[in-house]
């Protein structure tokens, strides 16, 4: 709902070609992707717990695919991401 609500407010055209834009492409594929394996969990396998993996990795990808509309707080989080843990995005 949340990438389909911008697809009504700029035109589903805009937003695909905003969506594939090399900034976004991997947080993209990434987010279908886990929607594609939610759906596949939750209907197809009716495994709860490999669907409530695959929903927090939705949201995950869905929050930095949102964080790419915002200049450079993608890097900001990444940075703090290293500080805090020791490890980088």
């Amino acid at each position: 709902m949340a990438v389909g609500s911008t697809a009504f407010v700029m035109g589903p055209l805009k937003q695909l070609r905003m969506m594939f834009d090399p900034v976004r492409v991997y947080a993209t594929a990434i987010y279908v992707g886990c929607v594609l394996l939610v759906l596949i969990f939750a209907l197809g396998i009716r495994d709860k717990l490999l669907t409530l993996i695959a929903i927090i990795c939705e949201i995950c990808a869905l929050f930095w695919y949102s964080l790419s509309y915002i200049p450079f707080v993608r890097r900001m989080v990444s940075d703090l991401m290293v500080k805090l843990c020791d490890t980088e995005l």
